[in-house]
């Protein structure tokens, strides 16, 4: 496929979208462990998450509470199955705000790995906010369809559709932009559904031409079009969000575990594993050892692995490397286990 066409399945949301940030990195800004006087990239990197919520939900407020004035004066069905919509797209802000908060907390005896697993329940709410609101438009389009209704103000109509796809589009932009930055699917997920959620508003502007040339029922056909495109993106969210939750990982993930492995002398991978935990990634390495190997080079062969692993994956939270015996070290697994250590 073209460049441009990979693009344009980009902006969609429909492409292959790299949120691991395990690209070639060697400039080493990556984390690096136990550092003194830095903030902690986590509380930084949920801080920016929080900053792109509280935005993107002023927006999409003010967004809705425009368009359901026209609703209310107009009756357009379309408009309204587009103000359901980007209601149900600004709540989306809270359960993720919420998630975001609480991955802020230190770990304690109980969530030793602290509350970064609460994003990706926030991302399955999300998933079923969108689905509710699509069954609702769904439903108000087909109820238009079998009992007409005169629509007024078609101008109006229009320039509240205008008013959502600019409103929909500024607030896709930049939670896309932030939930690549912080290697967060759940908000990269509600940027892409805010993307449809503006061009279901220009449907709506196409609807009202429509009613306005003659066909009245163009108003309920743009509703109900907007109602697939609601179920296209739940499919696309929930995809994403499902694989986050069943620790499921990019295959490029693992592969760049072994990239870094490579660039240490005498380290040889034996097993290698990594899962999200909310938008930090946590990796088990296994690494094959001579057990006449001095106590003080196996340190050093690790804690250089641990470097190199840093440097290439800036989303990466925590390494735990460990030594197997010499006889083991045929064994190579690309499987997604339960081991994700810290760093020491």
């Amino acid at each position: 496929m073209s460049g441009f066409g990979i693009r344009v399945l980009d902006w969609f949301g429909l492409g292959s979208h790299d949120h691991a940030g395990h690209g070639h990195h060697h400039d080493g800004h990556g984390p690096h462990g136990h550092t003194h006087g830095v903030v902690d990239p986590t509380i930084a990197t949920t801080t920016r998450g929080i900053w792109a919520i509280k935005w993107s939900f002023v927006v999409l407020a003010i967004t809705a509470a425009l368009q359901l004035v026209v609703v209310l004066l107009s009756g357009s069905v379309a408009l309204l199955a587009d103000t359901i919509h980007n209601v149900g797209d600004a709540v989306t802000a809270i359960p993720l705000w919420i998630a975001f908060m609480l991955a802020r907390r230190k770990p304690s005896k109980t969530f030793t790995y602290g509350l970064g697993r609460v994003e990706d329940l926030a991302g399955i709410i999300i998933v079923l906010i969108i689905l509710f609101s699509a069954i609702v438009a769904g439903y108000e389009a087909i109820d238009r369809l079998i009992h007409p209704r005169a629509i007024e103000l078609l101008g109006w109509v229009a320039i509240a559709g205008l008013i959502g796809f600019i409103g929909n589009e500024a607030v896709a932009v930049f939670r896309v932009r932030v939930g690549r930055e912080i290697n967060s699917a759940a908000l990269i997920a509600d940027g892409y559904h805010a993307r449809t959620d503006g061009f279901t508003s220009l449907a709506v502007v196409l609807g009202a031409i429509g009613v306005w040339a003659g066909f009245p029922l163009a108003d309920p056909i743009i509703g109900l079009l907007i109602t697939i495109a609601i179920f296209a993106i739940v499919w696309q969210s929930s995809k994403a969000v499902l694989t986050r939750m069943l620790d499921g990982v990019e295959p490029g993930i693992v592969d760049e575990i072994h990239h870094a492995a490579e660039h240490v002398p005498g380290v040889r991978l034996v097993d290698a594993r990594a899962r999200w935990i909310g938008h930090r990634l946590h990796a088990d390495i296994a690494i094959a050892a001579d057990e006449t190997l001095p106590l003080a080079e196996a340190n050093r062969l690790a804690a250089m692995l641990e470097d190199e692993l840093f440097q290439h994956m800036p989303a990466l939270a925590a390494a735990n490397v460990r030594f197997e015996r010499h006889d083991h070290s045929h064994q190579r697994h690309h499987g997604h286990g339960d081991h994700a250590g810290h760093r020491h």
